[in-house]
């Protein structure tokens, strides 16, 4: 059986109408394919629209009854009876000093105060003794006056020396530490064996409540705060997350620090505050001063990629990549605007998938 043989520019005509015809048909394949699968990405129209004005500041959680307690008495530590986090009552014992040197001064001042008994008692005799005699006129009235003056320095020196003796006991007692009020040992600043001397610091103590939030406000911003300015502090709750509480009462100082330019700020906290935060603990002050006209979008309409911040424009065709500059952050409504966007523009909600190729914008909320 023969076969004819197709001239070789047949062949290659026929091969290349083929692959022609099956490029047509792939193509029209995958577009009906991309156009089931067009991706819509919603997108919100950007207007200005009221939010709180204000600032946010860091500040630091501190107790409002904190005490450094230190030597009244130079001595060398025998003993301190607690560490740093140990929970004390008040006149409880923390440390002790050499009080040799103190108990010398009570047993001197012992002896004094024995020695103007005796001198008193003589004097007293003495006074008596002179009474009688002047009144059957053996002596002079001066004489009475001489043994009436020398009755009055035996009781003065009597008095001066039971003052002493209540100032060497007093002193013996400053060589015992005690705690002045129920609180927890927050840090030890001495060693076994170390000389203190009087107002050299012991150890710190604090009470775990009732604290408050201590924010320093520059004088540029104290400014635009009025009268009764509302206050949040952002504090952690029972399931770790971060809530904005308002403190029970506020209150700036009088007068500015000379050297930072700023206005520290006193903010109590209620009870609660305390038990999942820990004192020194840094948090987040918000000062609102009103309301005011601000273009903002979604927080998760923008776009970071490193020093890159940036949205999604919706345009005639796809989106658009548009770098911006964001200003506060108002939460629920939205980061504000400061340039790169105009009003009635359409930002992606989504940017991750408006990046995406065939991306197309859904009609806005």
């Amino acid at each position: 059986m023969s076969s004819t043989r197709l001239p070789f520019a047949v062949q290659n005509w026929l091969c290349t109408h083929r692959l022609s015809m099956s490029a047509v048909l792939l193509g029209g394949a995958l577009s009906a394919v991309q156009a089931q699968t067009a991706i819509t990405v919603p997108v919100v129209s950007v207007q200005a629209q009221s939010v709180g004005q204000g600032f946010e500041l860091d500040g630091t959680l501190q107790a409002v009854r904190q005490s450094t307690v230190s030597a009244q008495v130079p001595g060398r530590l025998m003993t301190l009876a607690v560490k740093a986090g140990d929970k004390v009552r008040a006149g409880q014992l923390l440390a002790t000093l050499d009080d040799r040197e103190a108990q010398s001064g009570v047993q001197r001042s012992q002896a004094q105060m024995a020695q103007a008994q005796a001198e008193l008692h003589n004097a007293q005799a003495q006074f008596e003794r002179t009474q009688e005699l002047r009144r059957q006129g053996f002596i002079s009235a001066a004489a009475l006056d001489t043994a009436q003056a020398q009755l009055k320095a035996a009781q003065a020196g009597r008095d001066q020396a039971s003052a002493g003796g209540r100032q060497a006991s007093l002193s013996q007692g400053f060589t015992r530490v005690t705690a002045p009020f129920d609180a927890l040992v927050l840090q030890t600043h001495v060693e076994l064996g170390t000389l203190a001397m009087p107002g050299t610091p012991i150890l710190t103590l604090y009470a775990p409540t009732p604290v408050r939030a201590v924010v320093q406000v520059p004088l540029s911003r104290a400014k635009q705060l009025g009268a009764a300015p509302q206050i949040e502090v952002q504090l952690p709750g029972a399931d770790g997350s971060l809530q904005w509480i308002r403190p029970t009462q506020s209150r700036p100082l009088p007068s500015a620090d000379p050297v930072s330019q700023t206005v520290e700020w006193r903010l109590d906290l209620p009870s609660t505050a305390s038990q999942y935060a820990s004192i020194g603990q840094q948090l987040r002050v918000r000062f609102a001063a009103g309301q005011a006209q601000r273009t903002t979008v979604p927080s998760s309409a923008v776009l970071r990629r490193g020093e890159l911040t940036a949205v999604y424009v919706a345009q005639d065709k796809g989106f658009a990549l548009k770098a911006v500059r964001l200003g506060a952050d108002h939460g629920a409504q939205g980061v504000e605007v400061l340039a790169g966007l105009a009003a009635n523009d359409r930002v992606a909600v989504d940017p991750v998938r408006a990046g995406l190729q065939g991306a197309q914008p859904a009609v806005a909320q």
